[in-house]
């Protein structure tokens, strides 16, 4: 295992919301909205363009997965999905994560 933040997260212990052998979802530790859960590959790619080349089945598996467990996450009223990609996209971890915001109305400005 690297020292990707991500990949130690994904692929170790702690509070996890949802594990398969594919995806880790976790609680975001700087909420953008009263629901914001991070959905993470276990195998590490770096943003959604990599997984869209390299992987595109897992990249629907993960779509399929999060449609899912939309009532388990209180999800149901709707969300919002980003996914960040390079400096100008403000990417701060160069392994790939969706943001899953909910369990609110959101804001319809979203830059």
């Amino acid at each position: 295992m690297n020292e990707c933040l991500f990949c130690k997260i994904a692929n170790g212990k702690g509070e996890k919301i949802f594990e398969n052998e594919e995806i880790v979802i976790i609680k975001d530790i700087a909420p953008q909205a009263k629901l914001h859960y991070l959905v993470i590959p276990k195998t590490h790619f770096d943003n959604i363009t990599e997984i869209s080349i390299k992987a595109p089945d897992l990249l629907a598996r993960i779509f399929t997965t999060i449609s899912g467990l939309i009532k388990k996450l209180g999800l149901e009223e709707g969300f919002r999905l980003i996914t960040n990609q390079g400096d100008n996209g403000c990417q701060s971890i160069k392994h790939l994560h969706i943001h899953l915001l909910g369990g609110e109305k959101l804001e319809e400005k979203m830059g």
